[in-house]
């Protein structure tokens, strides 16, 4: 443990985990034995790092078929499998969880909130991510939950410890909430942004003063005046891995759509199968749209875009730039209003697709001249700037909320969070203090009993 003794006030002791409390040691449950309405927690319903409870159901709700560990209000649950995942719950009412959660019970050296918080402290979480086994499903095994790293403060001291983090914690707790609220909202920002780019609403004032007008039009008048200007990629049979080169004419898929990234990928075909998949060939300054599963992500081709074909999951896009300026295009097709057109006309159903060809073409769309094209392009690209320096501000001030948990569990477990009492009992006297009683109730039971604890046994 690197927070040594030597770093800790006076009166606090550096133990291990196991020198407290009896680490692994549970009552085992089977499903014929629980009631209905008992609370069964899995490590899917505690939320990571925060270790909020996501959701609360009962037996009744989950008809669970596998042995439980029961736990009583004011044990500390601890989700060892993954423990990376830092799920880490203090029980408010009894129940029973999924055997990949070790009940600890507090004992009389503990306040549980105490220990609790100590469960999430960075020390405790590296050192169980360095000794956990399994490469998969990572586990903190018994032996080592015992002699994980542990801090004890005395009695007292650890219940103002655990108020007061239970106080500051609950507040960054709604700060990280209120954050979290934020990005939605800069989300439906941009959408409303280009819905009323694309409806004319955005630059009305503009245009009036302008004397311009706006035209209604299918979509398919925006295309490039010739065969194919949009058109789907070929049969999944026409591009199979067999026929993948080293180096070549590039296969453009989903992902280059998706992450708007035509660098993505390493499929190549050569030259005989490219004259073959002409008509699916791509430029310069086409489009490209996803067709499959995520549907309707666009992403334009660069002047130095390798020359290649699109795959079965993408469509190809040609447009009239004399018509509508490229900008201006990719607008109106990320707007909402038009995504919800290609949506609502989508068939299948496990796996949705893009609407008909035929049925995009028809598309009804509002087209300002060019000009307007530009005063759009224009006001949109500067709100969007505004709200690029906001998510900007959003994820500095979430990663400065992120580090506060981390940095008030270190300050707490350092004696700095709260004021040392010299009244308090030291941890040590404690310690021995406990263990004497144990030894002197054990000494009075009859023979037949078991044996006292050794001395140094946890106290339990």
């Amino acid at each position: 443990m690197s927070q040594g003794a030597t770093d800790l006030p006076p009166s606090w002791l550096a133990l291990r985990l196991g020198d407290v409390v009896t680490y692994g040691s549970t009552e085992k449950t089977e499903p014929d034995d629980i009631s209905p309405e008992t609370w069964v927690l899995e490590l899917e319903d505690v939320e990571r790092d925060s270790s909020r409870i996501l959701r609360r159901l009962s037996f009744a709700e989950r008809q669970s078929k596998s042995t439980k560990n029961r736990f009583a209000p004011g044990d500390v649950l601890y989700g060892k499998l993954r423990p990376y995942l830092n799920k880490v719950v203090y029980a408010d009412a009894p129940g029973v969880c999924t055997t990949e959660i070790v009940p600890i019970k507090p004992g009389p050296a503990l306040v549980g909130r105490f220990l609790f918080h100590w469960l999430r402290h960075p020390e405790f979480l590296r050192y169980v991510t360095e000794v956990s086994h399994g490469v998969n499903m990572p586990r903190l095994g018994t032996d080592a939950g015992a002699k994980a790293p542990f801090v004890l403060a005395p009695l007292r001291e650890q219940q103002r410890i655990a108020d007061k983090l239970d106080t500051v914690l609950a507040r960054v707790d709604a700060c990280r909430d209120r954050l979290a609220r934020v990005a939605p909202l800069l989300k439906r920002f941009r959408q409303s942004v280009l819905a009323a780019a694309t409806s004319g609403r955005l630059t009305e004032h503009w245009r009036h003063k302008a004397g311009a007008s706006i035209q209604t039009l299918a979509f398919e008048k925006l295309l490039a005046p010739e065969p194919g200007a949009l058109k789907r990629g070929p049969f999944g049979s026409s591009i199979k891995k067999a026929f993948f080169v080293a180096s070549g004419y590039k296969v453009y898929e989903q992902k280059n759509a998706i992450q708007d990234d035509e660098t993505l990928g390493t499929y190549f075909l050569d030259e005989s199968k490219f004259e073959e998949l002409r008509d699916f060939a791509v430029a310069p300054g086409d489009f490209i749209v996803s067709c499959a599963g995520t549907i309707g992500r666009i992403s334009q081709l660069s002047k130095s875009a390798t020359k290649g074909v699109i795959n079965q999951a993408l469509m190809r896009i040609r447009i009239d730039e004399k018509v509508v300026r490229p900008r201006y295009f990719r607008l109106l097709f990320e707007a909402p209003w038009f995504q919800a057109a290609i949506l609502e006309k989508t068939q299948g159903s496990a796996m949705q697709n893009m609407a008909a060809v035929k049925v995009i073409k028809q598309v009804p769309v509002e087209l300002p001249g060019r000009d307007e094209q530009d005063e759009i392009i224009r006001r949109v690209e500067a709100l969007f700037a505004f709200a690029d320096r906001l998510e900007a501000r959003l994820a500095q001030a979430q990663t400065a909320v992120d580090r506060l948990t981390p940095s008030l569990l270190a300050k707490a477990f350092r004696g700095e969070l709260v004021p040392q009492d010299p009244a308090d009992e030291p941890a040590a006297e404690l310690l021995r203090r406990l263990h004497a009683e144990v030894a002197d109730n054990a000494g009075a039971v009859p023979v037949r009993r078991r044996a006292h604890k050794r001395a140094g046994a946890p106290i339990a």
